[in-house]
C-alpha cells in the first residue's frame, strides 16, 4: 500500500466487514483502497467465506481481526488458537467469561502454531468482556452478574493479563479503568464507537471516535458507520481525521 496521510492512525482504526457475502465485503474493500486499516472479519463473513478469504486480505496488505471470539474447553480453544494463529491473523479473541485455564490455553495453542512455524507473527491475543449491547440491567437480571459493568469488565481484564493475553474487547467508556489497573501497555480494543449524529443502532455503551481515542483506547472498531454509509472511503477518512486530532491529547 502506498503511504497514506494519517498511516499510524489508520492502522488504530478497525473496519467490521459485517456482511452475509464474500463479494459484498470485497466491494468494500475495493472502496477502501490504500488506507491502511485492520480488517475484522467475524463470525457470518466468516462461516461464509471461510479462511481463503482471511488470506486474500492478508495479500492485499491489510491487518486482520479474526474476531470469532472463542469460548469452549480449554482443549478446544487450545486448538482453534493453534489454527487461526497458522491463519496468519494479527488478531484474534476470545472470551474472558471462559476463564484462566481457557485464556491460558489460547496462548499455549498460538505459541506452538508459532513455533512450528517461524515465518509467523504473533499475532495480538485478546479477551472479550462485556458485548457493547449489554446494558447493566441486562447484566445483572439476565446473565445474573451482579453489581457495575465496569467492575466486570476491569476484573475481566485483570483476569486476561494475568493469563498472558495482550489486552481486551471493551467499550470505550471502560477503557480508563482498564488502563489504570492493568497499565496502559494492556491494549484496549472499543467497539461502541458512533460518530456524532449517527445511529446507535443496538449498542448502548458508546463514545465518538474523538473522545475513545482522546480517552486512552487503543483501537476503534466501526462497523455500520462506514459500510452502510453512502460513500464508505469518506466516512473512514472522517473518523480517521478524528481520531488524529485527538492523539495524544
Amino acid at each position: 500500500m502506498s503511504e497514506y496521510v494519517h498511516s499510524a492512525t489508520a492502522r488504530r482504526l478497525i473496519v467490521a466487514l459485517d456482511y452475509p457475502d464474500v463479494e459484498q465485503a470485497r466491494q468494500l474493500i475495493h472502496k477502501l483502497a490504500g488506507i491502511p486499516c485492520y480488517i475484522k472479519v467475524g463470525m457470518q463473513l466468516f462461516y461464509a467465506a471461510g479462511p481463503e478469504f482471511v488470506r486474500e486480505l492478508k495479500q492485499k496488505g491489510y491487518y486482520v481481526f479474526l474476531d470469532l471470539k472463542m469460548h469452549d474447553i480449554p482443549n478446544t480453544v487450545k486448538g482453534g488458537a493453534h489454527s487461526i494463529t497458522k491463519l496468519g491473523v494479527d488478531m484474534f479473541n476470545v472470551h474472558a467469561a471462559g476463564g484462566k485455564q481457557m485464556m491460558q490455553a489460547a496462548v499455549a495453542g498460538m505459541e506452538q502454531a508459532l513455533s512450528e512455524d517461524s515465518s509467523l507473527n504473533r499475532p495480538l491475543l485478546i479477551a472479550v468482556t462485556q458485548l457493547t449491547s449489554t446494558s447493566q440491567q441486562v447484566m445483572n437480571e439476565e446473565i445474573g452478574i451482579t453489581g457495575k459493568v465496569e467492575d466486570t469488565v476491569v476484573r475481566y481484564a485483570q483476569l486476561a493479563r494475568e493469563s498472558g493475553l495482550d489486552g481486551v474487547v471493551s467499550s470505550p467508556l471502560e477503557g480508563p479503568a482498564i488502563k489504570h489497573m492493568c497499565g496502559t501497555s494492556f491494549l484496549t480494543i472499543t467497539p461502541g464507537v458512533r460518530p456524532a449524529g449517527s445511529d446507535v443502532a443496538d449498542q448502548t455503551r458508546i463514545m465518538t471516535p474523538g473522545r475513545a481515542i482522546a480517552a486512552g483506547n487503543d483501537y476503534l472498531v466501526v462497523g455500520r458507520p462506514i459500510t452502510a454509509a453512502a460513500d464508505p472511503r469518506q466516512a473512514a477518512e472522517q473518523i480517521i481525521k478524528e481520531m488524529s486530532e485527538h492523539v495524544n491529547h
